[in-house]
């Protein structure tokens, strides 16, 4: 018996060494998770917020064609009796009844500069709808990712729970027959607990993912989530991820769309210092004296411009400069995204490599070789449970290190708009 108990250590092991599928946790859906692009586009169709955005998108378009109309024109009716309070119509030459048609004019310019206006303010609209739809992107790709690494690490912490309980039954029938020391049993025990609190951090931890995800797909937040079993296989992009970043930001794309709607509105507030034209003409009947015809032609003069269109006029190019400086500031962030994003990238690249082929391989070797001596007599408990927390660790960062490189691809495709 006591031979038999001394050789599940070796079977439990055997088992984890070749990485065997695990049971799902009480939190999952039936079946896999849906790919991270569908989730992505299901996002995109679902999200309030864009939805928003586009709404805002339609109206600015929609106010482009009333930006370059006339005005409206105002339809007068005229009466003029010159011997009031007798109806002299007919009788007196100035006595007569009409109609008169006023058409204000703005000054030639002034309407496709306003037009220009409102293009440009359509094309900040495209960018801030541009903007949202890669955030939103990122953001289900980064909480996709980390469910990934939650997933792996749950399927280890299975894995390794069918282990502990064998050590367990070991300890406790070793320490029965008398070949063990009461220690060991209770190590035993004390890393079946740890491992309780683990899943239980797990658990909890994988249900606030999937929330913060269903929050951007518009679903319950108890809405389930199949286990995220493998992320999409991605490659560092070629050339300078700086120069890719300042080529497709789209909130550079913003920055420079403000700058554009903020000259062209400086444009529209200086020829606004232009006179507009009012015509006016009018038909009016005399009776039997024969209709008049009445022409006229107003002007409208800026006679207040100090304190009307010079202070709008130097509030725009107040605004010009700041949309300016804001446009630097938009690169310099984008630089340091991409920056930062590289040295992510970088790092857990390099870190996935170490783990495959170092410490994975290595962790395994140390367990293999801590769990040979202790079969053997020559090793004690501690050391297996110690390489054991080694082997666990180790496959828990593998998973880590793999989420944290696909997140720094997502978020330098969030920046771009796209890689090859």
């Amino acid at each position: 018996m006591l031979r038999f108990f001394s050789l599940l250590p070796l079977i439990a092991l055997s088992v984890l060494t070749a990485a065997p599928a695990a049971a799902q946790t009480t939190d999952l859906s039936t079946g896999p998770a849906a790919t991270v692009d569908a989730l992505v586009a299901e996002a995109l169709s679902r999200s309030p917020a864009l939805a928003a955005a586009r709404s805002r998108l339609a109206a600015a378009r929609e106010m482009e064609a009333p930006a370059s109309a006339l005005p409206d024109p105002t339809v007068e009716a005229m009466l003029q009796d010159a011997g009031f309070p007798s109806y002299t119509i007919g009788s007196e030459d100035m006595s007569m009844a009409g109609l008169e048609v006023r058409q204000p004019l703005p000054y030639p310019g002034k309407r496709r500069a306003r037009a220009e206006v409102a293009r440009a303010e359509t094309a900040q609209r495209e960018a801030e709808v541009a903007d949202l739809e890669r955030r939103i992107a990122a953001e289900v790709r980064s909480l996709y990712a980390r469910l990934y690494a939650i997933d792996q690490e749950q399927k280890t912490l299975d894995a390794a729970r069918e282990l502990v309980d064998l050590l367990s039954t070991t300890a406790r029938a070793r320490y029965s027959a008398g070949g063990g020391d009461q220690e060991n049993l209770l190590k035993a025990q004390l890393q079946a607990t740890r491992l309780e609190e683990r899943e239980e951090d797990h658990h909890a931890m994988r249900r606030s993912l999937v929330a913060e995800l269903n929050r951007w797909l518009d679903r319950p937040g108890d809405s389930p989530l199949g286990a995220v079993g493998a992320l999409p296989a991605v490659a560092a992009p070629s050339g300078s991820w700086t120069d890719r970043a300042l080529a497709g930001s789209s909130k550079v794309r913003q920055a420079r769309a403000a700058i554009a709607t903020a000259e062209r509105r400086i444009a529209v507030e200086r020829l606004d210092l232009k006179p507009d034209l009012s015509p006016l003409a009018g038909l009016a009947s005399r009776g039997s004296k024969g209709p008049v015809l009445t022409l006229r032609l107003g002007i409208e003069l800026p006679f207040w411009k100090r304190q009307k269109q010079e202070p709008r006029i130097r509030a725009a190019e107040a605004d010009l400069e700041a949309a300016r400086q804001e446009l630097r500031d938009a690169e310099a962030e984008v630089r340091a995204q991409a920056a930062r994003l590289a040295s992510d990238w970088s790092q857990a690249d390099r870190q996935v490599t170490r783990y495959r082929e170092g410490i994975l391989p290595q962790s395994s070797a140390t367990l293999d070789a801590a769990r040979s001596s202790y079969l053997a007599g020559r090793g004690d408990f501690t050391t297996l449970i110690e390489d054991f927390n080694l082997w666990l660790e180790a496959r828990e960062q593998l998973a880590r290190r793999e989420a944290d490189r696909y997140t720094a691809w997502a978020g330098l495709e969030s920046l771009t708009g796209g890689l090859p």
